[in-house]
């Protein structure tokens, strides 16, 4: 049996291109040491492979306005190369991977009712890449219907613009003090990326999960991050971190 579903196909919500929305780790738990046992929820083009995305630009269907994206430039060649980008996510492999399993078809597509019996009492990660955004809310509420309140993560980049009821699922990603005071404004807890020695500021509190905080806990023990419907109030704060970090560092 399988170890993922296809619980999505269908327009972006935020340009209408084709996506996918894929879980993997469904039946037997995932093994990322971060994010503990959780379900794992990616959002993918469905044509095109994610390190091919980033490249080219064509993620932002699927990752929007998000700024560790990166830049594309031109070489005098005429070949397209991304600078600058800062996400954590290194497309070529577990996204990669991923997309490979769904586009071969051996990720079965199941219906929105099947999809909640499947996470039903699990706890579930929404967008381990991708932005959760990218997928109308109406499938997000559907297919964790039967997952208990507080037993979810996610984040968007998209809080400026995306349906106002994400703030219900998703922390929104603040890439600045001030970010964070504006989405707070809309009603949104936030989870805040900064720089190395960066102080927290008042209603904050350093990811427990994080390398800075001592690793205490994982995603699937914490659960924090996950918007209001987390018993946790406070905002978020980690390092920047992963294969982005000096990126990041740099601005």
């Amino acid at each position: 049996m399988s170890n993922g579903i296809v619980f999505y196909r269908g327009p972006s919500a935020i340009d209408g291109v084709a996506i996918i929305g894929a879980a993997s780790g469904v039946y037997k738990p995932s093994k990322n040491p971060k994010t503990g046992p959780m379900v794992q929820t990616w959002i993918l083009l469905a044509g095109i492979a994610p390190h091919h995305a980033t490249r080219t630009g064509a993620d932002v269907s699927i990752c929007g306005n998000c700024r560790h994206r990166g830049e594309i430039v031109t070489l005098p060649n005429g070949a397209q190369s991304n600078r600058g980008r800062s996400c954590y996510v290194t497309t070529f492999q577990a996204p990669l991977n991923i997309w490979k399993q769904c586009t071969a078809g051996k990720y079965p597509d199941v219906s929105l009712a099947e999809a909640s019996e499947i996470f039903a009492g699990q706890k579930v990660r929404l967008g381990a890449y991708g932005d959760p955004a990218a997928i109308p809310f109406d499938v997000w509420e559907s297919v964790l219907s039967g997952v208990g309140r507080g037993q979810s993560t996610g984040y968007t980049h998209q809080w400026k613009d995306c349906d106002s009821r994400f703030a219900k699922y998703c922390m929104a990603s603040a890439d600045s003090a001030l970010e964070r005071e504006l989405a707070n404004a809309k009603g949104y807890r936030t989870f805040r990326v900064t720089h190395r020695g960066e102080h927290k500021a008042r209603g904050e509190v350093v990811c427990p999960a994080s390398e800075e905080a001592g690793k205490l806990t994982d995603c699937a023990s914490c659960r924090a991050c996950g918007g209001l419907n987390s018993k946790a109030r406070a905002d978020i704060v980690i390092a920047a971190h992963g294969s982005g970090a000096r990126a990041f560092e740099g601005r």
